[in-house]
């Protein structure tokens, strides 16, 4: 499989959901890649739906979550998410240390060897995540709902915005030919209506563009190894379940949320709740996951993205 880096420059505020309205994380999940991706197809009819759904089932494409980077001149620092794992040194004997570690949520990509043996900077690379943006909370009018004497209804969103030299990166995997060529038209379409919520409102918009894959990387994805780092949210099948889990290091988290097709009910319908492994979570098999369907008794299937893309970390 070919992997490739894709790097987001934001040309304004984001709205990545953290449960409410008025917050926002600066990142999304994979998850949230392929359901824009799903509707960006359906634009093109359901055979296109169905085309990109058979292709990552069918392990021929593949996404990571979105990790933020920094550009520095010429030089682009890929964070990936923080391996979940027990650091023993000299310097995490320390309370505060381990206390400093624990808070860890990422880390720089190319000292990933440095973090596994206890020696990472972490004041350092800290700081340049300190920096890459800030929250705020805006206030929006919503003109199609309207109080009872007529008037619009304002309502508070939080958002993010990235400062200069920072954005989001995905992992894309493909067997080539038409897989990347179909990402390639979908993701296209999807810079220019933007990503996550509110992008009614110009939220979510972004220009990309292909970065070099760093060498520790390139490995880390193509070989063997005894440990593995998750990339992306995952679920194993029943079939992979038992081994998955076995001498595992992992976090669950719930992902949920509205079905957005207007197809899909005349009234708002939340998906089905699907518990699956967060980035960051090492194994020691590989697996692959699946798309699974989180429909309601709706018109048709809704999909969850839950592929695993895995990164070796061990001998």
């Amino acid at each position: 499989m070919d992997y490739k880096i894709y790097c987001m420059e934001f040309s304004g505020a984001v709205h990545f959901g953290e449960g409410n309205l008025e917050s926002s994380d600066y990142t999304f999940h994979a998850d949230t890649l392929f359901s824009a991706l799903c509707i960006e197809a359906l634009k093109h009819g359901n055979d296109e739906l169905e085309r990109l759904v058979n292709l990552t089932k069918n392990n021929r494409l593949l996404f990571s979550d979105a990790f933020p980077y920094k550009k520095v001149g010429r030089e682009t620092r890929l964070f990936i998410p923080k391996p979940n794992v027990l650091i023993d040194s000299e310097d995490t004997g320390n309370s505060s240390q381990k206390k400093k570690y624990k808070k860890l949520k990422y880390i720089d990509a190319g000292f990933l060897v440095d973090f596994l043996s206890g020696k990472y900077d972490i004041e350092n690379h800290e700081k340049d995540l300190k920096e890459m943006g800030n929250h705020e909370v805006r206030t929006i009018v919503n003109v199609r709902k309207r109080d009872e004497e007529g008037n619009p209804r304002p309502y508070r969103v939080g958002s993010y915005n990235f400062n200069e030299g920072y954005g989001l990166y995905i992992i894309i995997g493909t067997d080539g030919g038409d897989a990347e060529e179909l990402f390639d038209d979908l993701f296209g379409g999807l810079s220019l209506i933007g990503i996550g919520g509110e992008r009614s409102s110009g939220y979510g918009r972004f220009d990309y563009y292909l970065e070099k894959m760093p060498e520790n990387l390139a490995k880390g994805l193509r070989g063997d190894y005894n440990k593995y780092l998750s990339l992306s949210v995952s679920l194993p099948v029943d079939s992979e379940l038992d081994e998955t889990i076995n001498n595992a290091s992992y976090q669950l988290i719930k992902r949920s949320g509205f079905v957005a097709s207007s197809d899909y009910s005349d009234t708002p319908v939340r998906k089905c709740d699907l518990y699956v492994f967060a980035p960051g979570s090492v194994f020691t098999r590989k697996f692959s996951g699946d798309i699974f369907d989180v429909s309601k008794e709706g018109n048709h299937p809704v999909y969850r993205y839950a592929k695993a893309m895995l990164l070796g970390v061990g001998a």
